[in-house]
């Protein structure tokens, strides 16, 4: 195949998945409330962390997908750890690429795939956390005990709540002019006090918002890194061929090529479960299939793009050197275990494209279409219009 025909091949893969993906991080942003996001996912303890690698991994969301998912989240409350837990873990395993491995590689992999996703998640998740907090921790030592009023890591001092406000817990002094006082009768809708009976918008409302949020703000952020990686990978595919793969058979060297080609590679969960059965099948050892299946579908260029634009270059590093780290150790530890017995997968296994070509080629025409800027504000507004205009 030509480069052309596998970028067209993979946008077409890709857009399904990312159009699901930005509905969710739109629905997080209309339904999900912010206080509930931060007690769940925030935080520099493991709990949060192991939450996020846990509510990831059975998500089928491509390492495409994820990534509005995972900045929706993001930009909702989540800890640093968190979001990385949660770009980890989730397109690495989810209930799809699960029932494939077990389909097409037997059992033990099924079993082992997730295991080592959620593994390498809480590895990259609190080696984040502990990171951020031990540059917290600098900061307050750095402060000096003079400047404590005015250092940038010292507490302002707390403020006595104004008496006089109309929603004070305490009683106003003045309740003759205070709008909270039993007194006046006037209707709730007009008091400052009410418990938003008109300030609360409806649930069509929020999805609206959310729906504008996903698709203005969110994706004009990571559209065009997005590309840049379906070029990259279109790219790879189209030179290095799966053969060449193949001939490495096993070992250190073969684990390292499985690194350096499927780190910058967009390949999905699912999609890359038949390519690692048939290298199987070509002789490459299971430790070094595992390397693949967990470095491809949690690294390539977009996810490593929007990392370094959204959550620094510090994050960025960590998060390719925990996959890297973790899929190079549980190859080996695989391979060891599975050394005295033999790896049985099912033959006439073949891939299946779930999603048929008039639903991709239709999500990605309304993806190319709400990149576009005057198309996007012309059917925001259209979302936007009363529903009594003509």
């Amino acid at each position: 195949m030509t480069f052309f025909n596998h970028l067209i091949d993979l946008s077409l893969e890709a857009a399904p998945y990312l159009l699901f993906g930005l509905i969710i991080a739109g629905l997080i942003k209309a339904w999900l409330p912010e206080s509930w996001v931060k007690r769940q996912l925030s935080g520099s303890g493991s709990k949060p962390v192991v939450k996020a690698a846990l509510l990831g991994a059975p998500m089928p969301l491509c390492s495409c997908s994820v990534i509005p998912v995972a900045l929706g989240i993001r930009r909702s409350g989540a800890s640093k750890g968190s979001t990385v837990s949660f770009l980890v873990s989730t397109p690495e395993t989810g209930v799809d690429s699960i029932s494939l491995t077990y389909a097409m590689m037997g059992p033990f992999m099924a079993i082992v795939r997730p295991i080592a996703a959620i593994a390498t998640a809480l590895t990259a998740g609190l080696w984040v956390n502990a990171s951020e907090r031990s540059s917290s921790t600098s900061c307050q030592d750095s402060k000096s005990a003079g400047q404590a009023s005015t250092s940038c890591c010292s507490k302002p001092e707390k403020v006595e709540p104004q008496t006089t406000s109309c929603c004070s817990s305490k009683t106003p002094q003045d309740t003759a002019d205070s709008c909270c006082a039993p007194k006046p009768k006037s209707p709730p809708v007009s008091s400052c006090c009410e418990t938003k009976s008109n300030a609360k918008a409806s649930q069509g409302a929020d999805v609206i918002a959310g729906v504008q949020f996903a698709f203005g703000k969110l994706y004009q952020d990571i559209v065009w890194w997005l590309l840049a990686g379906l070029i990259v990978a279109a790219a790879v595919q189209t030179f290095v061929p799966t053969e060449w793969l193949a001939s490495w058979g096993s070992g250190w060297v073969a684990k390292f090529v499985m690194l350096v080609i499927g780190i910058p590679m967009y390949i999905c969960a699912s999609a890359s479960t038949p390519i690692a059965a048939g290298l199987m099948l070509a002789g490459v050892s299971p430790g070094t299939v595992l390397v693949f299946l967990l470095a491809g579908p949690a690294t390539n260029m977009s996810t490593i793009a929007v990392l370094r634009n959204e959550l620094g270059l510090s994050i960025m590093i960590k998060y390719i050197v925990s996959v890297m780290a973790m899929a190079l150790l549980s190859g080996v530890a695989l391979d060891l275990l599975l050394e005295q017995q033999q790896v049985l997968i099912a033959d006439g296994h073949q891939h299946t494209d779930w999603i048929p070509l008039w639903l991709s080629a239709s999500t990605l025409a309304i993806l190319v279409a709400a990149a576009i800027k005057p198309i996007r504000d012309w059917a925001f507004g259209l979302i936007n219009r009363p529903s009594g205009a003509h």
